[in-house]
């Protein structure tokens, strides 16, 4: 077994020492003399928040299949290791041979969401590599950055050597055997990076210069040379079912977030939700041959023995072949003794009838996610729900024997009133009525109980509503205590709990989902004042970015109070997603006149990612 990095002094010390000491099943060991490119793999959160992602499973697994790399994985050190590590000046290290991330030929980070960006520092500064790319010289690895977030990279960009824009699957390769090509001939960082820029889908933030008007905006974004591509165009897997996707998922020792088998059966999403950044980004859908699956999960369950296997996708339900791979799954799992998780389906009658086969209705309870309480507003954001339809599935969940149902929704959405969030609690209220009108009292499993939860909206990059603007967290707090006040004035109150997230973390989220380059030295003051795990409500500090903001001369409210123009260059206006500008402010202008737009399958509405080819792009 490998030396380990730490002590057994420092792990008696800390919380959960099994986060740092590698050697899971299935993880993998090579010998570094026989490899020529080494690959720390990161993701800026606590080990089991890391080990629970889809995305570095699939990146590891496809790198060790080339002889010619071994990919290590790295997470964040939970902040008890994190203060040893500083004090005793112990450089952050790889799990699989516990040796120090600086020594790598790359690191690659994955950022999930905006309030992991102070811990991307902490990654760097841990691992003692300059904090900005342009102090980096060929001693240190290759930063690299990936994942939703970098749909806009800006906030981060001074942090990151290069971005990889889009899915990993497809030009990776390409990237790594011009790295080996050049390293083999004894070329710089400098011009790697430069090769690496005219690769589809690489973005390196160095090599492109931005220019402000008086207002703060954004006059022009340019390339250094004619060389460099003005557009950096997303990257997408177009053939799933021959993709890339580890048969031996990495076991860890404790517990992760999500403890089980993670099947992927599709990408994209047809829904065209206005809100959504993901049902935009990763269009068009591309689904994963049935048979593809049924091999898959018996290989993965073989091979890790999970006790639970689980479905990923935007929505499940619309996967054409469903009804075939549950009803294997039900199949093969009860034979296993193996638990079913179905997450995103539609609450019908095919989705219930399957659920009561997977799930102890005693214990479980079914989720809906209507976003708007009234129909007007669920227009708006154009979520496709009737509040009929949500009645009736909430109904046949009840004469199913479910009594307990969740709600999720969004304050704050573009055109809300006080009779949207009204709407909010008279919905949960019809709905606890609908299981008191329609369910006998002797087949009732008690009082139901209906939890409606509500987040506060955040206008994301390449959505129609990316042109919104957001709030003070004082106007969320009280947009919040309107539907808290409303749920006491139901006539089944009782049976409503009502949950809310918090405002000034919405705000924060919505100036670095949105912000520019200089949004970085506020990022990296607040690093310096000592902010790590900002995603951790125990460790997130408002008023440290505040400090921050006024510190660097940055005006947050310039990123999410004012309205902005049809024709503002953003900073993200240099990706090319496939879905196009115009598309974006026509649905925009949909939303604002309340007009539904249908789904893929009804109509294709000319979002523009046909241009990619194959996937399931609807045709009118």
């Amino acid at each position: 077994m490998t030396k380990l990095a730490l002590s057994d002094e420092i792990l008696m010390k800390i919380d959960k020492p099994a986060r740092y000491i590698g050697n899971e099943l299935n993880s993998v060991c090579k010998n570094k003399d026989e490899v020529s490119i080494r690959f720390a793999m990161c993701f800026p959160d606590v080990y089991e928040i890391g080990m629970s992602h889809l995305g570095i499973q699939i990146l590891y697994d496809m790198f060790n299949k080339r002889d010619d790399v071994w990919c290590e994985r790295v997470y964040s050190p939970w902040p008890d290791l994190h203060k040893i590590m500083k004090e005793e000046n112990i450089p952050l290290f790889c799990l699989e041979s516990q040796e120090p991330v600086k020594n790598m030929d790359f690191l690659g980070i994955t950022i999930q969401y905006e309030m992991c960006y102070t811990n991307i520092l902490q990654i760097l500064d841990l691992s003692q590599i300059p904090l900005l790319a342009a102090d980096r010289d060929d001693t240190v690895p290759i930063v690299i950055g990936g994942g939703p977030c970098t749909y806009n990279p800006e906030p981060i960009a001074d942090f990151f050597d290069l971005f990889y824009m889009g899915e990993g699957e497809v030009v990776y390769d390409r990237m790594l055997d011009l790295y080996q090509e050049m390293k083999r001939a004894g070329r710089s960082r400098r011009e790697f990076l430069h090769e690496a820029a005219k690769i589809p889908g690489i973005y390196v933030p160095s090599l492109y210069q931005v220019e402000y008007k008086e207002d703060g905006t954004i006059a022009s974004f340019t390339p250094v040379d004619e060389e460099i591509p003005a557009t950096v165009t997303k990257q997408l897997v177009m053939d799933m079912t021959d993709a890339v996707y580890p048969e031996k998922p990495v076991v860890p020792f404790i517990k992760a977030t999500q403890d089980r088998v993670v099947l992927e059966i599709q990408r994209g999403c047809i829904r065209g939700c206005r809100f959504c950044q993901a049902g935009m980004v990763y269009r068009p859908v591309r689904e994963k041959n049935i048979e593809r699956l049924k091999a898959l999960a018996t290989q993965m369950i073989e091979a890790t023995g999970y006790e639970e296997i689980s479905l990923s996708s935007l929505s499940s339900s619309d996967y054409s072949s469903l009804e075939e791979l549950v009803n294997f799954l039900i199949d093969e799992c009860r034979e296993r003794r193996v638990n079913i998780s179905l997450p995103s389906l539609r609450i019908d009658a095919f989705s219930l009838d399957v659920m009561s086969k997977v799930q102890d209705i005693k214990k479980s309870s079914l989720t809906f996610a209507p976003e708007a309480g009234s129909q007007r507003l669920r227009d708006v954001i154009n979520k496709g729900l009737t509040e009929e339809v949500i009645l009736n599935g909430a109904q046949m969940a009840f004469e199913g024997g479910w009594n307990k149902v969740k709600f999720y929704f969004m304050l704050g959405l573009p055109t809300e009133t006080e009779a949207d969030m009204r709407a909010i609690a008279e919905l949960a209220n019809e709905t606890a009525a609908r299981y008191y009108d329609t369910v006998p009292k002797e087949k009732r499993n008690g009082r139901c109980q209906i939890t409606i939860s509500t987040s506060f909206f955040v206008p994301k990059p390449f959505t129609p509503f990316q042109w919104a603007r957001m709030y003070p967290p004082e106007d969320y707090i009280g947009r919040a205590k309107v539907v808290n006040d409303t749920v006491k004035e139901q006539l089944n109150k009782k049976s409503i709990k009502y949950n809310w997230h918090e405002a000034d973390v919405t705000v924060l989220e919505g100036v670095l989902a949105r912000g520019d380059r200089k949004i970085g030295q506020a990022i990296l003051k607040v690093y310096e004042k000592g902010g790590i795990f900002d995603a951790w409500s125990e460790y997130f500090d408002y008023q440290r970015w505040l400090d921050a903001f006024a510190e660097c001369g940055i005006d947050p409210d310039f990123y999410t109070m004012r309205e902005r123009s049809m024709d503002e260059i953003f900073p993200w206006d240099f990706i090319d997603t496939g879905v196009t500008k115009e598309f974006l402010k026509r649905e925009w202008n949909n939303a604002m006149k309340e007009t539904v737009t249908p789904n893929c399958r009804m109509r294709c509405s000319g979002c523009g990612v046909k241009k990619f080819g194959g996937g399931v792009c609807y045709e009118n």
